[in-house]
């Protein structure tokens, strides 16, 4: 699909609606503009959610990795193990 946009007075540009609606693109979204060998590239941008811990979650994490380690333990020193 081509279309062919105008670049307004301050830079700015607008994407057209059918653009938009196919790759699910709204208002405040941001993209990247990229220079390539064929010109210019402008995609959405990823966001990937965040998730800050709590001391019991990483109190959880650890407990965890302390089962975990000790399986290991357990099964290496299991007279099948080879």
């Amino acid at each position: 699909m081509e279309s062919e946009i105008t670049i307004g007075r301050r830079g700015s540009i607008t994407l057209p609606a059918k653009i938009r609606k196919r790759f699910g693109l709204q208002q405040n979204d941001r993209l990247v503009i990229e220079e390539t060998e064929q010109g210019l590239l402008l995609r959405p941008t990823i966001s990937v959610p965040l998730e800050l811990y709590t001391e019991e979650r990483i109190s959880d994490f650890q407990e965890d990795d302390r089962v975990v380690g000790q399986m290991i333990d357990d099964l290496v020193a299991s007279p099948d193990f080879a």
